[in-house]
């Protein structure tokens, strides 16, 4: 005689396909705490690293949770809560440690600032939640905080990689709070960033892309904080390009429903 099959389950099918993202979240705060730490010991190519490591959780999370349809209205909340940390506090405390504390009030200051509008960046996308157009997929409205996160390292970056060095001498105490006053702007803006989630690739060049992505891996491997530097620099450059690119997409398919600025781009994940 067949025996029954035991139908006692401690969670939902539901429920345990959310377990992983929300884990692969809390992983990625815990990164972004520890490098508050390597911060406070003074090892801040660490903490420099550990940032990135936390930006490849942040990547992650999301794109699994929808990948085994295990997303959740929890894993949107604490996925925003944990890039104000990691994103936020951590990078700000990060250069905080660095260098900002030299600059006694004026440190401080540009440290909350950016912290606030960290926050703000992710509460806009919490309430902003409607669906968009196809052609606006790869498009972020503002900076988004995680690479806002790794671009307002910059100046350590560069420190620790070298590049400054072979051209002109830099002056932290005055590039370090220009830059966290200019990122801060760029997250609350509503500047047209490129998100780079919809990318069609013709099949004949996948294997180039993928031996593309397997030489900057190495690269970055190797020469971490020379191929940070370049990568952060090129995005920057990138702004200005997606910027025109957005305008020149919108206005050729320009529609009633694309009249409000404010609801005209998506936010991240």
């Amino acid at each position: 005689m067949e025996q029954p099959k035991n139908s006692f389950k401690i969670v939902s099918e539901k429920k345990a396909r959310m377990i992983l993202p929300n884990a692969i979240t809390l992983i990625g705060v815990c990164i972004g705490l520890t490098s508050i730490k390597f911060a406070l010991d003074g090892k801040f190519s660490l903490a420099v690293i550990a940032i990135l490591f936390a930006g490849l959780m942040d990547a992650l999370d999301g794109r699994i949770a929808r990948l085994i349809k295990g997303t959740s209205k929890m894993g949107k909340e604490l996925d925003s809560l944990g890039d104000v940390i990691s994103f936020g506090v951590a990078p700000a405390l990060i250069m905080y440690f660095w260098n900002l504390q030299y600059l006694d009030k004026l440190g401080w200051f540009v440290c909350l600032t950016y912290v606030v509008c960290v926050a703000l960046r992710l509460a806009r996308f919490n309430i902003n939640s409607e669906e968009e157009p196809s052609w606006k997929d790869n498009f972020f409205e503002g900076m988004p905080s995680p690479a806002g996160g790794i671009i307002v390292l910059m100046p350590l970056v560069f420190s620790f990689s070298g590049i400054g060095e072979y051209f002109f001498k830099i002056n932290y105490d005055l590039i370090v709070p220009t830059f966290f006053i200019i990122v801060s702007i760029l997250l609350i803006s509503t500047i047209p960033t490129y998100s780079f989630k919809k990318i069609v690739i013709p099949r004949a060049m996948t294997k180039f892309l993928l031996f593309g992505i397997v030489l900057f891996f190495g690269a970055l491997l190797v020469y971490t904080f020379k191929v940070l530097a370049v990568s952060s620099f090129i995005y920057i450059c990138l702004i200005p390009i997606s910027y025109f690119h957005y305008k020149k997409i919108k206005k050729k398919n320009n529609s009633p429903a694309d009249k409000n600025e404010d609801e005209g781009l998506e936010d991240i994940l």
